[in-house]
């Protein structure tokens, strides 16, 4: 059975490391094309991270774009994402330097 983008979007939190987000303030935009086409954006502050549907309200500090089968391939481990990223699969826009900072907020085991 595969993941879907609502799955992993909804699952975020739980899999969220609060000790290290101390401090950060940052507002993240997902927006997949696809079969599982949609907007979705995740808000870190405060040590927490909360994720909802649709366009952020603020501006993002940096924005993702993929193709939804791409994006799970991705999140599975079945897609490197430097390779995805790479091969233009992965788009990335805005703060660039968050980018090492938000893979270590993620624990997915």
């Amino acid at each position: 059975m595969s993941l879907t983008i609502a799955e992993i979007m909804t699952k975020m939190p739980t899999v969220f490391v609060s000790a290290d987000a101390e401090g950060m303030d940052a507002v993240v935009h997902f927006k997949f094309t696809g079969a599982e086409a949609g907007e979705w954006n995740a808000a870190i502050r405060d040590g927490s991270c909360q994720v909802a549907q649709g366009i952020p309200p603020s501006r993002p500090n940096i924005s993702l774009a993929a193709d939804s089968a791409d994006f799970v391939q991705v999140v599975s481990g079945k897609l490197d994402p430097m390779k995805a990223y790479m091969d233009g699969k992965l788009k990335i826009t805005g703060d660039m330097l968050l980018v090492p900072k938000l893979i270590r907020l993620f624990r997915v085991s």
